[in-house]
């Protein structure tokens, strides 16, 4: 389990490289910093500068950043964020805006935009079609178009067809995805990852509150939770109709303690079930798949878990969460974080926001 205390002196400054040259005056000239990304994916950062640096003479005619010599739309930019010997490459992707700001009684500034090769997928709209293919098969072959590795390892049935219809191919694989609960991310060697939850490495953190944790609301809600959940449908083959029922045990494989949301709804309430017909459930393998991906999704989400950290580089989407002195129920492991915001400013440095789920509350 790592522990994310650093010395309180230890600087925590971005590092800035553009075209894979180190930029200073891109760390000195900056204002705010923000990087996010949630489990599918398209990690994208927003960073404000200065526009009046030491190459300027405070016009509008020279202000900084602008010329092109530094920074530019297209060009590849890095940054590096933490306290020395915990500091990561928290984002690697290519400039897609640039913006100017001016305001009455207050400094110009630049705004600088990007996002991860995630861009390449969100770029290119079409139509295509896809036979005999599993949802892993093609998000592998959609990174192959763009130039991208790939490592699609998440499991679910073959289809005869799928069909992508005037849909970005970032929007395509995200939706693909979506029914299978499975995570989209790119890692720094442009390898495009379509995978189950439990397939994502991340980080064993242990955060207290009051020490590493800063601040954080934890809840626990059955809005959402079901004790079963069908998925129909109809077999043209078989001249058949489909019908699939995933229940509790589809979740309680994944803990080793506590008590599931499915579990305490069903106790609590008459059949609290989802149903749901889809056209695209032509098989059983599909109803059975998607059965399970959703009853996942619900139970997973039983716990949420909103939070503010002093920095930490390692808090990323996939991340193992232990919290402690946070309540009875919501105390322990079992936590992954679904979605990341690192933020730096000149006021209060390094900060980090994360959500994070677990499908039990402690008894």
């Amino acid at each position: 389990m790592t522990e994310t205390a650093v010395h309180p002196y230890a600087s925590r400054a971005p590092v800035f490289a553009v075209d894979d040259r180190t930029e200073g005056a891109l760390g000195r000239d900056l204002l705010r910093l923000d990087i996010e990304e949630g489990a599918l994916g398209l990690r994208t950062l927003v960073a404000h500068f200065h526009a009046i640096g030491p190459d300027s003479d405070g016009s509008t005619e020279r202000l900084s950043y602008l010329d092109g010599g530094v920074i530019d739309l297209g060009r590849a930019i890095e940054v590096i964020l933490g306290p020395p010997g915990g500091d990561r490459q928290l984002f690697k992707g290519t400039v897609s805006a640039i913006e100017t700001s001016f305001a009455e009684g207050s400094a110009p500034y630049i705004t600088v935009f990007a996002e991860d090769a995630l861009m390449r997928l969100r770029l290119r709209e079409r139509t295509a079609t896809y036979t005999d293919m599993s949802d892993a098969d093609i998000a592998a072959d959609i990174a192959a178009d763009h130039g991208l590795g790939a490592a699609a390892a998440a499991t679910g049935p073959t289809y005869p067809i799928v069909q992508q219809w005037e849909e970005s191919d970032l929007s395509f694989i995200r939706n693909r995805a979506l029914r299978l609960n499975a995570e989209v991310w790119v890692d720094s060697d442009d390898v495009l990852h379509f995978a189950d939850r439990d397939q994502r490495e991340g980080a064993e953190l242990l955060l207290v509150q009051g020490n590493e944790l800063i601040s954080v609301h934890t809840r626990a809600d059955l809005a959402h939770q079901r004790s079963e959940v069908k998925f129909r449908g109809w077999d043209d083959r078989q001249v058949a109709a489909i019908a699939e029922t995933a229940g509790p045990d589809v979740v309680a494989a994944e803990v080793a303690g506590g008590r599931t949301g499915p579990d305490i709804v069903r106790d609590a309430f008459a059949e609290p079930g989802l149903s749901r017909a889809r056209r695209d459930v032509l098989s059983t393998a599909a109803a059975g798949a998607y059965a399970e991906a959703e009853m996942r999704r619900r139970a997973r989400a039983f716990v949420t878990v909103d939070g503010i950290t002093a920095g930490s580089p390692d808090l990323v989407p996939g991340a193992r969460l232990d919290l402690r002195r946070v309540g009875q129920p919501f105390e322990g492991d079992g936590y992954r974080v679904c979605h990341a915001h690192h933020s730096y400013d000149l006021t209060r440095g390094h900060r980090t926001r994360f959500r994070a789920e677990r499908p039990t509350v402690s008894r």
